[in-house]
C-alpha cells in the first residue's frame, strides 16, 4: 500500500489571515496613523490598565469601532471595585457599540479590589451576556505563570471554556507572548488533548527594542535563555538593538499541523507601538506572498 500523502503545511498566510492587535487607551493616535496597514475588521484588544480611567478606555474602544475594526476591550476582574462598576463599564461599552467582544482577565493586582477574584468569577456573574457580550477571550500561558501553578492554570482554562460553552458564548484563548515556538505548539497540543477546541491566538511580540522585550519577558516569566534568544534572532549580550518576530512566526508556520493544533491565529503585543507592529505585519505578509 502506498503511503498516504501528507497535507501541505498551512504556512504563514494561514496564521496571518485573521491576526489581532493590542493597544492601550493612550494609543488612539497611533491607531489612526496605522490605519493604512490594518485590514478592515481586524480585532483590536484594548487593555484595562490601572492608570487609565473609564473615559479613556471607552474612548479607545469607540475609536477602534469608528476606524472599522473590531474592538475587544479587556475587563480586569480584580481591578473592579463593585458589581455596579462592572455594569457601568459594560453599559458604556454598549453605548459606543463595543460590547460584543471582550477579553476577561484577572489583572495585575495580587488581591481583588472588589467582588471578582478572577476572570472566571467575572464570566460567572452573568453580566457579560446580560449587557450583550457574545464572545469572550481568555488567557493561556504556554510557559506557565510566575505566580500560579500549572495545575491551577489548567483547571482555570478548563473551567472557563466549559462555563462559556454552557452560557452559549463564543470564545478563544490568547496566549502570553514567547520567543520559542516549540513549547507553544506543544502546549496547544495539550489543550486539544484535554478536549478544548476553541481557537487559540498565539501571542507574538511585535518589533521592539531588545531591552524592552527583555523587561516584559522578565515581568511575565517568559523564557529568554541564550539558546532561545539566538533562535529568535537577538543576542543577550547586545540589548541596544531591535528585534522582530520573523523567525518565530516562520517556526510556528513550519510546525503548525491543523489536525493536531486545531484553529490557530496570531495576536500581536505592540511593545514597539501599534504603528511599528502594523507596518511590520504588512511588510512581512508582502514578503511572504500572503
Amino acid at each position: 500500500m502506498e503511503p498516504r500523502p501528507t497535507a501541505p503545511a498551512p504556512g504563514v498566510a494561514s496564521l496571518l489571515k485573521d491576526f489581532s492587535l493590542e493597544m492601550t487607551g493612550k494609543d488612539v493616535s497611533g491607531l489612526e496613523e496605522a490605519r493604512d496597514h490594518i485590514p478592515p475588521g481586524t480585532r483590536v484588544n484594548v487593555t484595562f490598565l490601572g492608570n487609565e480611567d473609564l473615559g479613556m478606555r471607552i474612548a479607545a474602544a469607540g475609536a477602534v469601532r469608528r476606524h472599522g475594526y473590531t474592538p475587544v476591550p479587556h475587563v480586569s476582574a480584580r481591578r473592579l471595585r463593585s458589581r455596579s462598576e462592572l455594569k457601568e463599564f459594560l453599559a458604556a461599552l454598549r453605548s459606543v457599540d463595543a460590547v460584543d467582544n471582550v477579553f476577561a482577565v484577572g489583572g495585575d493586582p495580587a488581591t481583588s479590589h472588589g467582588p471578582y477574584d478572577d476572570s472566571l468569577a467575572l464570566i460567572r456573574s452573568g453580566l457579560l451576556r446580560e449587557y450583550g457580550v457574545r464572545h469572550v477571550g481568555i488567557c493561556g500561558y504556554p510557559e506557565g505563570h510566575p505566580a500560579i501553578s500549572n495545575p491551577v492554570l489548567w483547571k482555570a482554562i478548563e473551567d472557563k471554556t466549559a462555563v462559556l460553552a454552557r452560557g452559549r458564548l463564543g470564545g478563544d484563548i490568547i496566549t502570553q507572548f514567547g520567543f520559542d515556538a516549540a513549547p507553544v505548539l506543544a502546549w496547544v497540543e495539550d489543550i486539544r488533548g484535554r478536549g478544548i477546541d476553541v481557537p487559540v491566538r498565539i501571542g507574538v511580540p511585535g518589533p521592539a527594542g531588545i531591552k524592552r522585550l527583555m523587561t516584559y519577558a522578565t515581568r511575565f516569566g517568559v523564557g529568554t535563555s541564550a539558546s532561545i534568544a539566538k533562535k529568535y534572532g537577538f543576542s543577550m549580550t547586545n540589548l541596544m538593538g531591535t528585534a522582530g518576530p520573523d523567525r518565530f512566526v516562520r517556526a510556528l508556520a513550519d510546525g503548525y499541523a491543523p489536525e493536531r493544533h486545531g484553529v490557530l491565529k496570531l495576536h500581536f503585543y505592540t511593545f514597539g507601538g501599534i504603528g511599528a507592529t502594523s507596518r511590520w505585519i504588512a511588510d512581512f505578509r508582502a514578503q511572504e506572498g500572503s
